[in-house]
């Protein structure tokens, strides 16, 4: 049985459905208020109560808060950092305590500003480049003892300038010599003078070598000044080797040398002591020794290289041309042909085979023109097709080695070249093959001292070689040098 006042099932769902309704209206009066925030404090007032959300919310709030104090200024430190590529500087202003009279002494430091003379270039034309007054070089030239030297300054020569922020020179410097600098110090309208000692260092050493493309690049690798590979071609060897023909690949050189140090720095390459050549196999020794105060290259038993007659009178020269009967080039005959023909570029030097007197110089029809030099005892030589000769005059003295004219190809000549005649009592001979008479060797007391002041050089030559050459191929295998050097380990100076 029912009773009236309890509801039925039907009752209870129907109040369950309309409590759920209510539900769903206030969730979406709250979905409202936050998205029309003008009306949420009207919907949302506070009642003085907070929830334990609310209390969650705030402590997010406040710590959130709390890190983005302490992040900023951090962050904007790190952004100025990023900008500027560096950190912020403070400058702080620091007292110093004052310079000391010593140290104010040593304080001043060299500001010298170096120039190396060039071709042409004078002291004037220097200092007015540098913008210092002709007053002040003069007054330098007039307080030096090497005005003269200073007017004719040598090319590559070094200069030095010290001079003030606004130009004005305190300062002037340059070599006396190898050993001594000279310093001109200004102050006011009175110049100082200073000699600076830098002591030179004298070594003897070894160069060795092979020739590979060619002796003059093969000894400049190994380090050998020009003048002193000029040395070995146009005097020392001058007379027995023909370095146009006679030198090929493979062929060694044992040169003894003086080099000059400065510093730590080789500043010249002085005299050669001794030197071997080996061409085509054969050994050709020379050792320098003073005679009588001068100074001669001798072979090893003493006898002077120096002979009567060069092997050839134009250097570094192609042989065109041998002696003996051939078909001449331009007349088209066969004929006598008396000399050698040497090629090489207009304009080439030739020198006098020997000491002669001029007998002739001018245009000798065929041969162009032409120099005949008469050296005594029947012998004279003859040099022809010369573009122009050195303006010798009849009767004129003239030394072996000295320059008689240039290549050419005058008269009948087909190319620039040297035609070279070589005559004994007015009869033509080969002078590839005559052999001259050997000069007087050394005898006697002057050969012993000889043989006791060239022997150690010659000693290191033959130590170096017997190291160098014990391991190393006759020929060299590449087109280019074989080289080795080996320095003496010992120093000092030689007369």
């Amino acid at each position: 049985m029912t009773h009236p006042d309890l509801p039925t099932d039907r009752q209870k769902n129907d109040l369950v459905r309309q409590g759920n309704l209510r539900a769903a209206a206030q969730n979406t009066a709250n979905e409202q208020a936050y998205a029309d925030p003008s009306d949420a404090g009207q919907r949302f007032s506070f009642n003085g109560r907070w929830s334990r959300r609310d209390w969650a919310h705030a402590s997010l709030f406040a710590t959130l808060g709390a890190l983005v104090v302490a992040m900023v200024p951090g962050f904007s430190n790190a952004m100025q950092q990023g900008t500027t590529g560096r950190p912020a500087l403070t400058t702080m202003a620091l007292p110093l305590p004052p310079l000391s009279a010593v140290a104010r002494q040593q304080a001043p430091v060299d500001n010298w500003h170096l120039v190396t003379v060039a071709q042409g270039q004078t002291l004037g034309a220097i200092f007015e480049e540098l913008g210092i007054p002709a007053a002040t070089l003069h007054r330098l030239l007039d307080a030096s003892k090497d005005k003269q030297a200073l007017t004719r300054l040598r090319p590559g020569a070094v200069l030095g300038f010290d001079q003030t922020a606004d130009g004005t020179l305190r300062g002037f410097r340059y070599d006396r010599n190898d050993s001594q600098r000279i310093v001109l110090s200004l102050k006011g309208d009175q110049v100082a003078e200073k000699i600076v000692e830098r002591p030179v260092e004298i070594r003897t050493a070894v160069i060795s070598g092979e020739v590979g493309r060619s002796l003059f690049h093969s000894a400049r690798k190994l380090g050998l000044s020009g003048n002193t590979i000029n040395k070995l071609t146009d005097d020392i060897f001058q007379y027995d080797i023909d370095f146009s023909k006679d030198v090929t690949s493979g062929d060694r050189f044992s040169v003894v040398v003086e080099q000059h140090w400065r510093e730590g720095e080789l500043i010249r390459t002085g005299d050669v002591s001794a030197a071997i050549f080996t061409a085509k196999g054969k050994p050709f020794t020379a050792v320098r020794f003073e005679r009588n105060g001068k100074p001669e290259y001798f072979t090893a038993e003493g006898r002077p290289l120096k002979k009567s007659f060069i092997r050839s009178p134009i250097q570094y020269a192609r042989l065109s041309s041998n002696f003996g009967s051939r078909r001449h080039p331009v007349l088209g005959t066969t004929r006598m042909h008396k000399g050698v023909d040497y090629a090489a570029r207009t304009g080439t030097p030739i020198m006098a085979a020997g000491d002669a007197r001029v007998v002739s110089s001018g245009w000798q029809g065929g041969y162009g023109n032409t120099v005949v030099l008469d050296h005594g005892r029947g012998y004279t030589t003859l040099y022809a097709h010369m573009s122009r000769t050195a303006g010798l005059r009849r009767g004129q003295s003239v030394r072996q080695g000295q320059v008689i004219g240039y290549v050419g190809s005058t008269g009948l000549s087909t190319g620039p070249h040297l035609h070279y005649e070589f005559r004994i009592n007015g009869v033509h001979r080969n002078p590839l093959q005559h052999t001259m008479p050997p000069p007087e060797p050394l005898s006697g007391t002057m050969l012993a001292e000889f043989r006791r002041s060239t022997a150690p050089a010659l000693e290191r030559i033959r130590e170096v070689e017997e190291i160098i050459y014990a391991t190393v191929p006759a020929r060299p295998s590449e087109d280019d040098t074989q080289v080795a050097e080996a320095p003496a380990p010992a120093s000092g100076k030689r007369g």
